[in-house]
């Protein structure tokens, strides 16, 4: 590992070297921050162009291990997709944690391609109700789904009415960035968009659990109306839409089985 920083002065200069004799703009070729010693333990850190710093955490005892995994599994044991809100209020700062814990997900280089966006007002609801049950309508009873897909769908009970969208308090739909954009509205490459989304979302739906919360994940097919009526930019496009609030006195979810540990694990040996 100690040729590395010698072998990254080689390239550099040898990039510098090619815009000099190709005129490529200097700006292409950004300027080679030196390494520095952090102090973060393995002699590979000092080598790495990213400022580093150190992480340490916490080891806790075997039992402890346990006993928080377990509590985990039981609190997400009983998450379920809700379709039967309550119009009690929610604070805002509890959906803005957990946005906040959603932005912790890893994602493609580090890019955070995503966008959350808020709306608890009645218009913008009644707007998203609206629009949603259209393109619903000609899913469901306009055949723009297949049978297999509907036969799929009929365990759940679901179908074009969307009523609780406007009675939950707050509606989150998460945008994927599909590229960012510079301080000069250049593009700037994204990786892994979809997958780093993905994990976001995963994140989101388990914080919501945790504080207490319901949540469905929807997601009508196009969705392109949630660009228009919240008024994102061409580089953005909807990944999910989160009605979010409390469950009615009356919810009721579909009775559904999990599958078992050996129905999704597989362990590989040697």
């Amino acid at each position: 590992m100690a040729d590395f920083a010698l072998v990254a002065d080689v390239l550099w200069l040898a990039l510098v070297s090619i815009r000099s004799l190709s005129g490529l703009p200097s700006s292409l070729i950004r300027r080679r921050r030196p390494f520095q010693d952090t102090g973060c333990g393995p002699d590979y850190c000092r080598h790495m162009p990213a400022q580093m710093i150190p992480y340490t955490q916490e080891r806790l005892d075997p039992e402890e291990q346990w006993r928080r995994a377990t509590a985990f599994h039981e609190k997400m044991e009983r998450r379920r997709s809700v379709r039967f809100f309550s119009n009690d209020s929610v604070p805002r700062e509890l959906v803005e944690l957990a946005i906040q814990t959603a932005s912790t997900a890893p994602s493609g280089a580090h890019r955070q391609p995503w966008t959350f966006v808020v709306t608890g007002d009645p218009e913008v609801k009644r707007q998203i109700r609206v629009a949603a049950e259209e393109e619903e309508r000609v899913n469901y009873e306009g055949g723009r789904i297949p049978d297999h897909w509907r036969e799929a769908l009929e365990p759940l009970g679901t179908d074009s009415n969307k009523q609780y969208l406007e009675t939950v308090p707050w509606i989150v739909v998460l945008f994927e960035q599909r590229y960012g954009l510079d301080s000069d509205g250049e593009k700037v490459h994204h990786f892994y968009v979809k997958e780093s989304c993905g994990i976001a979302a995963g994140i989101f739906i388990a914080a919501l659990h945790h504080a207490g919360l319901a949540t469905l994940t929807h997601t009508p097919s196009p969705m392109k109306f949630l660009t228009r009526l919240l008024g994102r930019p061409g580089n953005e496009r909807p990944f999910c839409m989160f009605p979010i609030g409390y469950p009615s006195d009356d919810c009721v979810v579909p009775d559904l089985r999990r599958k078992d540990l050996d129905e999704v694990m597989v362990e590989v040996r040697a």
